[in-house]
Parts: C-alpha cells; sequence; structure tokens
C-alpha cells in the first residue's frame, strides 16, 4: 500500500464523540490524558480496528516506513 491510498476506519458515533473529545482536550491543553474509562476503550477500538488494516507494522522494515511517515506529516519549520 502507498502511502495515498487511504485507509479507512469505521467508528461507532459513542467512539467518534469520545475520540473527537479527547483529541479537542488534547489540542487545547497539549496534554494526553485519560479523563474517562470510555476515552481508554475508544482508543484501544481505534488500535484494533487500525491493526486489521495495517500491514506496515508487520513488515520487517516498519521502522523505515514508520520515520517516512513521520517525516511527511511534520509541519514544515517555519
Amino acid at each position: 500500500m502507498n502511502e495515498d491510498s487511504g485507509v479507512t476506519v469505521a467508528l461507532t458515533l459513542d467512539e467518534a464523540l469520545v475520540l473527537f473529545e479527547f483529541l479537542q482536550r488534547y489540542s487545547e491543553t497539549d496534554s494526553l490524558r485519560i479523563d474517562d474509562p470510555a476515552e481508554q476503550r475508544a482508543l484501544w477500538n481505534l488500535a484494533c480496528l487500525l491493526e486489521k488494516t495495517l500491514v506496515a507494522p508487520f513488515d520487517q522494515d516498519c521502522a523505515r516506513q514508520l520515520a517516512d511517515a513521520r517525516d511527511r506529516l511534520r509541519d514544515e519549520p517555519v
């Protein structure tokens, strides 16, 4: 899979709402913390969905693929 092909995961509405609030809080506070067990469950569920979808974590060159992905996602220095 190349990086442009994209990945689709299906969240329940509950998962989406809980994850949205979790990410909004991080965006506002710059602190990742679990405030409710539902946030942990939603993150675990998301990790399971990604594990079923992604191949890279199981490739021998995962470290290189991860480094490349991080490079592509970083904001350009100002």
